[in-house]
């Protein structure tokens, strides 16, 4: 539909000067102004006449009545002027030529319009703190991320996926006390995370007995800042545990990053940045601690250095950002995190921007709201954390229940399985608006009705199905043509990926995607039920709805991608 409003946004813009000399409205005007009607028998698009009444001093249902009888183009159908809009309809012939025979041209291109072409994203997301849990806490950053990688990456942007490990910390003092005083390398190689974290978890309820173990992990984790041989080497133990456990969920995903410098990677990165804010005036000694004072900006002190001169979480995301602007030359650098911490990135970019480096308005945070599970929050100290693998296996089982009740002889089950059951996850988290707060509810995500995962992939899979059976007609020998609403109403919703991706990297908002998914399997299940397809007796009938099948298929399949949701052929 982009391409149509361009279109016509051209020729209105003439018509519009030919009425009157006083209207000076050009295309991207017009096209500010278009607006989508909420019915479709009103019109595919409609422009509102009320701004040019006051130019025209006449009312708008005039000045709308006068436009729908002089514009003209070779685009649209019909005009109708509507209480002030002027409502426009889009021509058959357009859907076909520029829609239809669009994407088969192009394929698994169509929808980009190849905007980022030479230019560089950085993505910052996922990020889990090593030897702790991947719970569904992580799940935002980690989908919301990727997906914002994959919709970048579609437009032609050269993207940099980095997981900014959460590798270094007194947490790991803390680990480092808990193994030493009751921990087994045997229970750690065979439980992986899992045992870590109850080490973890163990720590926490003992150091509220003995205080002393607080202290005791403070020093462990300076020994290790200072490069302890054998601290040195637990650490790298554990790091490595981590990550073996975390590729298992990023498989199921899909998701590959070409990065896993984590926080420990910056060390020796930070000195210099500490030094370049010292020299430029802006550091200050608050109460012992370095400061930037942010008070001018309506924000609390940025800490840079603790009393005893060790960094602090803003001094490494500083030092990170000027290596990965050095590194990667990015022209955006994206950080994808819970809205709790959007002072912490408000904070820090003021101060990149205050160090005089002019790339400070290329970082982007992109914030998310909180997730639970039947209301309850997670927190990882007292080992209330539903994780994502149990997450995902329990949706893999249930999804795996049902295909063996309806279709038992499925090939390929347990793959199937976890494509649906993963997507369910997935597609529900990211249904949402990713600002607001979510309570994941199992049965609601799993449903095969509704705005669900199960429910697209089934309509993928029918598509499949359709196009499976069709496999021995040449369905291109004949001219498509358009005999029914529901055949031009499913190329309209096609016409509007491009828009839906466009949109969804202007907001940050996979939202926008997975919303548009439900609009092309409503559109086409209509067309579906109330079209006969691939048996229609018409030649030209039945090849235009194998061709629109077609179509639809390529659409769903590459919007998949963009979220992180596996294809499947067969449910």
């Amino acid at each position: 539909m982009y391409n149509f409003k361009n279109a016509v946004a051209a020729d209105l813009s003439e018509c519009l000067k030919c009425i009157s000399s006083e209207i000076q409205l050009e295309k991207h005007d017009i096209l500010a102004m278009f607006e989508y009607p909420p019915d479709s028998t009103l019109g595919d698009i409609a422009f509102p006449c009320f701004k040019l009444s006051r130019i025209l001093r006449k009312a708008p249902p005039m000045i709308a009545k006068e436009v729908a009888e002089r514009f003209s183009s070779s685009v649209v159908s019909r005009v109708e002027a509507v209480n002030g809009y002027v409502n426009i309809f889009v021509s058959n012939d357009y859907l076909i030529k520029n829609v239809l025979f669009e994407i088969e041209n192009k394929k698994e291109k169509y929808g980009s319009d190849f905007s980022g072409v030479g230019k560089v994203a950085v993505f910052d997301y996922s990020s889990p703190n090593v030897a702790k849990p991947f719970h569904i806490g992580h799940l935002g950053t980690t989908v919301i991320g990727h997906s914002l990688k994959m919709l970048h990456e579609f437009q032609g942007y050269e993207c940099v996926g980095i997981n900014y490990l959460g590798d270094w910390g007194t947490q790991f003092g803390k680990l480092i006390v808990a193994y030493n005083m009751w921990g087994s390398e045997k229970q750690v190689e065979e439980n992986g995370v899992d045992e870590l974290v109850s080490l973890y978890v163990k720590f926490h309820h003992e150091a509220e007995i003995d205080e002393t173990l607080n202290q005791k992990a403070r020093n462990e984790f300076t020994k290790l800042e200072h490069g302890d041989e054998t601290n040195t080497k637990l650490w790298k133990w554990f790091v490595e545990i981590s990550l073996k456990e975390y590729q298992k969920t990023y498989k199921q995903l899909g998701i590959e990053f070409d990065s896993y410098k984590g926080e420990s990677f910056y060390t020796d990165k930070m000195p210099a940045q500490v030094e370049k804010l010292r020299n430029s005036g802006l550091l200050k000694i608050d109460d012992g601690a370095s400061i930037v004072d942010l008070s001018e900006y309506n924000m609390p002190p940025c800490l840079i250095l603790k009393k005893d001169g060790s960094t602090l979480y803003p001094t490494r995301d500083i030092a990170a950002a000027v290596y990965r602007k050095n590194t990667y030359k990015f022209d955006k650098c994206i950080y994808v995190t819970s809205a709790g911490q959007s002072l912490h990135f408000a904070q820090w970019f003021k101060v990149v921007e205050l160090m005089g480096y002019d790339w400070y308005d290329k970082l982007v945070h992109v914030p998310y709201g909180t997730v639970s599970i039947n209301g309850e929050k997670l927190a990882t100290r007292t080992g209330n954390v539903i994780l994502l693998k149990d997450l995902f296996a329990t949706a893999i089982e249930k999804v795996s229940e049902i295909i063996d009740e309806k279709n038992p002889n499925l090939p390929n089950k347990e793959e199937v399985a976890e494509a649906v059951g993963v997507g369910s996850v997935v597609f529900y988290y990211l249904y949402n608006n990713r600002i607001k707060d979510i309570n994941f509810v199992m049965k609601d995500a799993l449903s095969f009705e509704g705005n669900t995962g199960p429910y697209a992939q089934y309509t993928y899979a029918r598509t499949c199905g359709i196009l499976e059976k069709s496999s021995g007609i040449d369905y291109n020998v004949t001219s498509p043509v358009i005999t029914v609403p529901e055949e031009a109403d499913l190329l309209k919703v096609l016409s509007k990926f491009n828009e839906a991706v466009t949109g969804a990297i202007k907001d940050y908002e996979p939202s926008i995607i997975t919303r548009y998914i439900i609009d092309v399997c409503g559109a086409f299940n209509k067309f579906y039920h109330n079209c006969q397809i691939a048996t229609n007796e018409d030649i030209n009938i039945r090849n235009t709805r194998i061709r629109l099948t077609n179509a639809t298929k390529t659409v769903l399949g590459t919007a998949f991608g963009l979220i992180c949701m596996k294809k499947t052929e067969k449910i």
